[in-house]
């Protein structure tokens, strides 16, 4: 039998078989059928006699559907992620699992990373960073080094420990998992290989073959350059509780970087068929029920930044149908005793799903592109790791080409969609830039509170894995020192809802994903508390001092 067909079995799903068999005769049965099933395997899983499913391809055409997940998976985690870091919550007759900092027992929700990561790239992944360095193609060999390492980082991210070292190794069953340090140690080498190779230009380096299926950058090597940057500085900005944390390494990263919008790594929906619409669009129904959180309001609505309102509110989250912007608690999971009319529209701007070809806004059309990494992320990369270098006129700089880039980058992501909305005007962007109460007069003037509010925003709907990193490495509700405020203010974890195997305290993780491994590695999550009812609430070693 195949080691292909071996991780098929992996991942297939599980039943329970009653018989009335005796058991040696069942064993006995089982055995002759699978000494017939590989005898027969060959002939039965051998499509290399089929012309239109050839086993060996081209080492680029393994890219496109990588790409895909690369900007989708962290979508459909989102839905959950967003509701710890409440940018929003779901809409029921109470709090939800995830809104009380939970999760669902016996469920891959919250596992799309994980599935995508082993099992989308895997194999294919491996295959193609095989193909590109036998065909001495280092552009596409850069980009599967940089996918590589992006997945380290955000499944370890996410879930702590996990499976490095004996990932994708097709003669085992049982995987053992590996600190969180060999993880990032293992990110950061696979991203400098990623821009060793993203810089030459010898071999048969070729823009027109990668660009046939690079759907970011069509074929642009030095813009996967940038992109590789700016994921070793996010990587290295991580280690921001640590001692061996070097902001100065950071800003270098970023300042190699992406340098504008134009550089924003962005997938574009055809919109044809429902795999190419936006997972967050209308059409695809996959958000009706969700509601932005008062906490995400109170950002941009005046409440937490001495009355100021931010002239993206209207482009980006949805008014009540009387026309105010209104937040709901997590904590209640209802919209209390909010009227009909008071009651926040969902992220479409209706009180259910639209029909399809709805106007909308923002990154929620059918058609809107969806970043992975943007220009404006970076910048507020740059101000933290700069204000905590003590250069706070490098960080006040950073900070205003972040929320300038970020204006930008909602005009230009409203202008995708089928927009219900107006762009913001260069006035309105002037007004805001030049207010005090957002925009300090002088550098001594910024904060913590300033910086990773704005990061916030500017990541609210699609940077769910860095805003809940960014929200851990502070503890979720840590005091700025320099404003006497919550770094992230108006924050409140659910404590009067907590989910109860939390024992109280906030989370700090996702369980490793139900269906590959509760199911079958349990040994392996054993060795590392795994099997905790508390495992979830376990800090991170890159978050501790």
């Amino acid at each position: 039998m195949t080691t292909h067909l071996k991780d098929l079995m992996r991942h297939a799903p599980q039943y329970t078989v009653t018989t009335k068999k005796p058991m040696k005769k069942l064993i006995t049965s089982l055995l002759v059928g699978s000494l017939a099933l590989t005898a027969s395997c060959k002939d039965f899983l051998d499509v290399n006699t089929n012309p239109n499913s050839p086993q060996s391809v081209s080492a680029n055409l393994y890219l496109s559907p990588m790409l895909h997940w690369w900007v989708s998976s962290p979508q459909w985690d989102g839905r959950f992620i967003g509701r710890y870091t409440q940018q929003w919550m779901l809409v029921g007759s109470s709090p939800s699992t995830w809104d009380r900092m939970g999760y669902d027992p016996g469920s891959d929700n919250g596992g799309q990373q994980w599935r995508d990561v082993y099992w989308t790239f895997g194999q294919n992944l491996v295959d193609m960073i095989t193909k590109a360095e036998a065909e001495e193609r280092w552009d596409v060999l850069g980009v599967g080094y940089l996918l590589k390492g992006w997945g380290w980082m955000v499944l370890t991210d996410l879930h702590g420990e996990i499976i490095v070292k004996e990932a994708i190794d097709q003669n085992k069953f049982y995987f053992n998992y590996d600190t969180q340090e060999y993880a990032y140690s293992e990110v950061l080498r696979l991203l400098d290989k990623a821009i060793e190779n993203l810089k030459r230009t010898d071999g048969a380096v070729n823009a027109a073959y990668l660009g046939k299926s690079d759907k970011i950058y069509n074929g642009d090597r030095t813009k996967w350059l940038k992109v590789a940057y700016g994921l070793k500085a996010i990587a290295l900005n991580h280690f921001s509780n640590k001692a061996a944390y070097k902001p100065a390494d950071v800003i270098a990263n970023v300042d190699l970087s992406l340098a504008n919008n134009a550089d924003d790594a962005l997938l574009q929906f055809p919109a044809l068929v429902n795999d190419d619409r936006n997972f967050y669009g209308p059409t695809r129904g996959n958000l009706p029920s969700y509601r932005q959180t008062y906490f995400a309001v109170g950002l941009m609505d005046g409440t937490q930044f001495g009355g100021t309102v931010d002239p993206r509110i209207g482009r980006m989250l949805s008014a009540s149908p009387d026309g105010v912007f209104r937040g709901l608690d997590p904590a209640l999971g209802t919209y209390g005793a909010l009227s009909t009319a008071q009651r926040p529209y969902n992220v479409w701007g209706y009180a259910a799903s639209p029909a399809s070809g709805s106007a909308t806004k923002y990154i929620f059309d059918d058609k809107s592109r969806f970043p992975a990494i943007t220009y404006a992320q970076l910048q507020f990369v740059k101000a933290e790791a700069a204000y905590k270098m003590g250069d706070k006129a490098t960080a006040l700089t950073a900070y205003k080409n972040g929320i300038s880039a970020h204006i930008d980058f909602v005009n230009a992501r409203n202008l995708d969609a089928s927009s219900n909305v107006t762009q913001i005007t260069t006035a309105e962007k002037n007004a805001f830039l030049a207010d005090p109460n957002i925009v300090p007069a002088t550098a001594a003037g910024l904060t913590l509170t300033n910086i990773m509010s704005q990061k916030y925003i500017a990541q609210w709907g699609w940077g769910h894995n860095e805003v809940w990193m960014d929200m851990r490495r502070y503890h979720y509700t840590d005091v700025d020192p320099a404003s006497g405020r919550q770094v992230y203010p108006g924050f409140t974890p659910p404590t009067t809802t907590m989910y109860g195997d939390n024992a109280g305290k906030v989370v700090q993780r996702i369980r490793p994903r139900y269906n590959s491994e509760y199911v079958w590695n349990m040994d392996a999550l054993k060795k590392i508390g795994a099997d905790a009812a508390d495992y979830h609430t376990k800090p991170l070693w890159i978050t501790q001092p």
